[in-house]
């Protein structure tokens, strides 16, 4: 789970023919859609909140409790 932190890493350079996570991410956000990325993943791939896409943030756990405790439904993986 902790490399899906990469997926909203700015400025990615993808070969052809796979898919490019920044843009569909950068899709969510255009539609309201909100990126929040786990911050001790990020700090174990030595990412920066600067080095997210557009309208993503760095997130942590008591953000994710309220999220769950809001769902309906939470999908775990």
């Amino acid at each position: 789970m902790g490399d899906a932190a990469l997926a909203a890493h700015r400025h990615q350079k993808v070969p052809s023919g796979f898919y490019n996570l920044e843009a569909m991410l950068g899709s969510v956000v255009s539609h309201a859609g909100v990126i929040d990325v786990c911050g001790s993943c990020m700090d174990a791939r030595g990412m920066t909140a600067e080095g997210l896409i557009a309208g993503a943030h760095r997130s942590n756990l008591d953000e994710l409790m309220q999220w769950t405790t809001w769902s309906d439904k939470a999908l775990v993986f």
